[in-house]
């Protein structure tokens, strides 16, 4: 849908922005609105229009092609909602999966002082079952144990969960992650 806008829209007068289906991009387009100059192609805005239908894509729209890519059960629609607004493009929902279930693709690289926190922080764990608020609750006792906040707090366990320094809401993840999983990733 992304290249179907693009390619209906980048001619017109109208902006080009991303419809969600071929009925909506056809209710949209306007010959009357067609410019009789070149449309000028840039790459990057098919990237934002694919960005934006990816961020705004309900769960219902992305089942199969999740399943396609061996994300189905009971966590792929808490998982799709955490993750869509990170990706670039559809394949990255397979890259934040085996993140999410198998931990950083490569060993995070901590300084010693965050390696140290990082420890002490993955000691403070709370007992599951998880929700949405068990990382805010983490994060509290772990500021009252080590006077850390801001980055400094959040940074270091992003990068220890994930091995990225940024991406969808660690809150979202931590259920999904579950205790065992997080344990395993403890440096």
């Amino acid at each position: 849908m992304a290249v179907a806008s693009l390619a209906v829209l980048i001619g017109t007068s109208e902006s080009v922005s991303a419809m969600r289906s071929m009925e909506e991009l056809a209710a949209h387009f306007d010959p009357a609105a067609t410019s009789r100059s070149a449309s000028k192609f840039d790459p990057d805005e098919l990237k934002v229009l694919n960005r934006a239908l990816l961020h705004g894509m309900e769960f219902g729209a992305a089942k199969e092609r999740l399943a396609a890519i061996g994300i189905d059960g009971p966590t792929a629609e808490p998982f799709w909602l955490a993750v869509r607004g990170n990706l670039d493009i559809f394949a990255d929902a397979g890259r934040w999966w085996r993140i999410v279930r198998d931990g950083p693709v490569e060993k995070p690289e901590l300084p010693e002082e965050d390696l140290e926190f990082v420890r002490s922080a993955f000691g403070l764990l709370p007992p599951e079952p998880w929700d949405h608020s068990t990382f805010r609750g983490w994060t509290d006792r772990v500021k009252e144990a080590t006077g850390r906040k801001g980055r400094a707090l959040f940074a270091p366990l992003r990068l220890a969960l994930t091995g990225l320094s940024s991406g969808p809401e660690l809150a979202d993840l931590m259920p999904l992650m579950g205790r065992e999983g997080i344990l395993a990733r403890r440096p």
